[in-house]
């Protein structure tokens, strides 16, 4: 069986242009862009995705490989990847962000530990709060979600020459920002508690100056933040959620998914 120069373009321009969009989908998808998971795992999952849905996608335009349109066609696919892996990802920095606001006001902002999902240190707190919104996230099955999204991606804006517009970017930066506020909202209780707490080792330190203010304050301060976490923690299962289903929306609304 003799296989022609252009029957062996048009297969490798058919696998390669959805291996990039998979690709970047995993660079940056909660879970699969840990720096737990090696690189090899994440480019072998990525093949055999790519693999598994080549059937069901349109057809893909015929582009000479080392062309300037290939390049153009491999940018717009990794670029609508990365979007749609990062938008979940905002998730999981907003989350951290309200875990390091209520561990600052707890007294507790030195205590960091190295993020398994971007490898910086984070505070202890945040990571408690991310390793919960991962759990609840894969109980979810958010990450059987993101593949439907992704399949269907492939259908509602297939592989072409149009690609995201300036107005999607606008759109996820947008939500980020709101996203962000919601998260710190996540913490005002924390923050309203810890506040009356502090005000009141204020009068006291004010109405009796022998008093050691550090050695009381510290460990009442600690306990009660650790008490208004596990009070507040029944609340961080729907936050969540409503979190990444706004996430999903506002994929669907991009990318044009019915």
């Amino acid at each position: 069986m003799v296989i022609s120069s252009s029957e062996l373009t048009a297969f490798v321009g058919t696998l390669l242009w959805p291996l990039f969009r998979v690709a970047g989908l995993l660079m940056t998808a909660p879970v699969f862009s840990a720096r737990t998971v090696p690189v090899k795992i994440r480019l072998g999952l990525s093949v055999a995705i790519t693999f598994m849905i080549l059937p069901i996608i349109p057809p893909v335009p015929q582009v000479e490989i080392f062309s300037p349109a290939s390049f153009l066609l491999l940018g717009q696919q990794l670029i609508i990847g990365v979007l749609m892996g990062f938008t979940l990802q905002i998730v999981l920095a907003a989350i951290i962000t309200g875990g390091h606001v209520v561990a600052m006001q707890m007294g507790l902002g030195f205590a960091a530990m190295v993020d398994p999902q971007n490898g910086t240190q984070a505070p202890v707190v945040s990571q408690f709060y991310v390793i919960m919104v991962v759990l609840i996230y894969l109980a979810l099955n958010g990450h059987l979600v993101l593949f439907e999204v992704l399949f269907d991606s492939f259908h509602a804006m297939p592989i072409s020459s149009t690609g995201l517009m300036p107005e999607d970017f606008k759109a996820v930066v947008h939500w980020a920002g709101i996203l962000f506020s919601g998260a710190v909202g996540m913490a005002i209780p924390a923050i309203a508690s810890l506040l009356i707490v502090n005000f009141t080792f204020g009068i006291m330190t004010r109405s009796a100056p022998q008093m050691n203010i550090f050695a009381i304050g510290f460990p009442i301060t600690m306990i009660l933040g650790f008490g208004v976490i596990f009070a507040t923690l029944p609340g961080v299962v729907p936050q969540s959620t409503n979190m990444f289903n706004q996430a999903y929306r506002l994929l669907k609304t991009i990318l044009g998914i019915g």
